[in-house]
């Protein structure tokens, strides 16, 4: 003789839970975080007689290129490390607010990074960056 058990009803699993807590996160991070303001970021329109090929830094700003060689080079002049001071201290004497831009060659010594940036320091300059430019493939 066979005795036929019933099948155990499987459990049931419900979605429901877990769709309610992830609509309470979705509320709540919707009210806590903040948005950027558009209208913060300004729109500059390219000068008339600015070629449209080549970019130009502001007005304040000093861009200088570090060689492989270690030496840097301002507007086409290479200096040493006193005359490049001297410079950046005219620079910042007659703009406060000048930012210099280091574009240091992938050959170039850390070294000679270094010491331009504490040049530019000991010069007065607050706005310092270093850009690493990379050659498209």
């Amino acid at each position: 003789m066979m005795i036929n058990r019933p099948a155990r009803p499987r459990a049931l699993i419900s979605l429901v839970p877990m769709i309610d807590v992830m609509l309470i996160l979705l509320v709540f991070f919707m009210v806590t975080s903040t948005y950027l303001n558009l209208d913060m970021i300004p729109a500059v329109k390219p000068s008339e007689g600015a070629p449209i090929g080549r970019p130009q830094a502001p007005a304040g700003t000093l861009m200088i290129r570090l060689g492989a060689d270690g030496i840097p080079v301002l507007r086409g002049t290479a200096l040493d490390a006193e005359t490049l001071q001297a410079t950046l201290s005219a620079a910042v004497a007659e703009e406060p607010l000048t930012q210099v831009v280091v574009l240091p060659s992938g050959a170039a010594q850390t070294q000679a990074l270094i010491t331009v940036m504490d040049r530019a320091a000991l010069a007065g300059v607050t706005r310092l960056r270093v850009l690493r430019l990379e050659a498209a493939p």
